[in-house]
């Protein structure tokens, strides 16, 4: 029946626009009709267990859940729910009479610009990157909260889909060494949940376990009217939705990684980072990852069952080696060190810091994004030197809280970099403290251009509006003549990074991996 539907439907004459030429995309749940301007869904009447859609009253309820649901992130995208009504031989779209099948009705876009194609064909930027970053974390912060009473969000609710990989690849796996790694994977995974547990347990009273999307890769990510959109989320299951939104920003960070992209997948956290402020995540994210990895490799081992050829079972297998070597490195102890950037506003000390955060998977704090987090958002002329949020009571709580921050992120893991002016010997012995408390090493990156430069690029963020921070050149002017310079003691551990230079931004990298073997 559904078949015949299909083919019916392939008839210009039903629809109420003009068809350039029909085709038919076919998934294990589904069939899209794509005829030119709109793409047309209908939900195939299976049961996964996972999903059922066998009832037509299930076909219409989860057409209009997806619907509302991605309408959250690209309602240019998903239109509305339409009824065919007719029959099967002869279908009506939007008809009268009583319904038969239900349909959704969406914008078609060249799958040339999904982010995944983007990325095949050399052409994915961090433009790209630091957009989802932003639209990730907006739709975090606003999607709603699951309520605390609802059974999912709990600790025991995060691990069992964590089990149940092992579970199922175990199953499924004959090789000695494919069960020795399993059997280590599990091991860490199960001593990880129970370090975690208290954290894991908070996150849905601290309303971080939200209505997600549940399915964020760059396959489900593009390009539409120039601006990146995000689709086709989870609407069939509760659990892959109802998580906790590390779980959701740790889905696109292992996909990036596991397509060889680590630098912009450190790029993508810091970003989802700095836009919800949730720096308590930073404990969560590789525990998600590991789980998403393995999610991948179980999925790719259900088709070993299917596949007489040994060619293709083969692949099968290196294709679940691959996920599971990726689920195993997120388990590997970390290198840790604390960088400080020192320098007037403008120097370029967020693009030293973008550095180290791409190229040794450093987790930034900046002092201009965590100050308005602290204070909230004041007009240019309420920040003149010395007053609103720029006080020196506010510079201080500032200090302390990217202090704060830094502490937790070095005791999570992460190598930390604190991009502030940190012009002030207290504010950098304060620094050097938390070094010091946590046992890392502890790193001066002293960023110095011309002054000619510093004006021209502040001018530059200035005219372009979208730095966050306030600070004009009578501030940079007074920064110049009110700074502490380093001591001795500081050069010790400091490194000059010439801004201006390339060369000195590509040898930083070098120079603080020989001086801090292991990273």
């Amino acid at each position: 029946m559904s078949q015949a539907l299909i083919a019916a439907l392939q008839n210009p004459a039903i629809f109420p626009h003009p068809v350039e030429a029909f085709e038919v995309v076919e998934t294990h749940i589904s069939w899209v009709i794509l005829t030119g301007e709109y793409a047309y869904k209908i939900k195939k009447a299976v049961n996964f267990g996972f999903l059922d859609f066998t009832e037509l009253s299930a076909r219409e309820h989860f057409c209009n859940e997806e619907l509302r649901l991605n309408q959250r992130l690209a309602k240019d995208l998903y239109l509305q729910v339409l009824p065919i009504t007719g029959s099967v031989e002869a279908p009506q779209l939007n008809g009268e009479g009583e319904p038969i099948e239900y349909v959704l009705q969406m914008r078609q876009f060249p799958q040339s610009q999904l982010l995944g194609e983007l990325q095949a064909r050399g052409e994915l930027g961090t433009e790209h990157i630091d957009a989802l970053a932003k639209i990730i974390a907006d739709f975090h912060l606003s999607a709603p909260r699951v309520p605390q009473e609802h059974e999912l969000g709990t600790a025991e609710a995060a691990m069992a889909p964590v089990m149940q990989n092992f579970e199922q690849a175990r199953a499924m796996l004959t090789d000695k060494a494919d069960l020795e790694q399993l059997d280590a994977l599990q091991a860490w995974a199960e001593s990880s949940y129970e370090r975690l547990k208290p954290l894991l347990a908070s996150r849905k009273a601290d309303g971080f376990i939200r209505e997600c999307h549940g399915d964020v890769h760059l396959g489900n990510a593009t390009v539409f009217n120039g601006q990146v959109t995000l689709f086709d989320c989870i609407e069939f299951n509760e659990p892959f939705r109802l998580t906790d939104i590390t779980a959701d920003a740790a889905f696109l960070a292992m996909d990036l990684e596991d397509r060889g992209l680590k630098c912009l997948a450190r790029r993508f956290v810091n970003g989802w980072l700095e836009h919800t402020g949730d720096y308590a995540a930073l404990e969560l994210m590789n525990f998600y990852k590991a789980y998403r990895a393995m999610v991948r490799g179980k999925v790719s081992l259900f088709r070993l069952g299917q596949e007489q050829s040994a060619v293709e079972r083969a692949v099968i297998l290196r294709q679940y080696r691959r996920y599971a070597a990726l689920a195993e490195s997120y388990s590997a102890i970390p290198s840790r060190f604390m960088a400080i950037t020192h320098g007037v506003s403008a120097v370029g000390k967020s693009q030293v810091a973008m550095r180290l955060v791409e190229a040794m998977g450093a987790i930034r704090l900046r002092s201009d994004v965590e100050r308005k987090r602290l204070f909230g958002e004041q007009q240019a002329d309420g920040n003149a030197l010395d007053s609103g949020i720029y006080t020196a009571d506010a510079s201080a709580a500032t200090y302390a809280h990217l202090h704060k921050l830094a502490s937790a992120a070095l005791h999570a893991g992460y190598p930390v970099v604190v991009d502030a002016t940190y012009l002030k010997q207290a504010q950098r012995q304060a620094a050097c403290s938390v070094a010091e408390e946590t046992g890392v090493p502890f790193l001066i990156l002293d960023c110095q251009a011309p002054e000619q430069v510093i004006a021209g690029w502040l001018a530059q963020r200035q005219a372009e509006g979208q730095d966050p921070s306030d600070a004009t050149l009578e501030v940079v002017q007074a920064q110049q003549a009110n700074r502490e310079a380093l001591t001795e003691e500081e050069r010790v551990h400091s490194k000059l990074v010439e801004t201006n230079s390339s060369a000195s931004l590509d040898g930083l990298v070098a120079r603080i991996r020989q001086r801090l073997p292991g990273l």
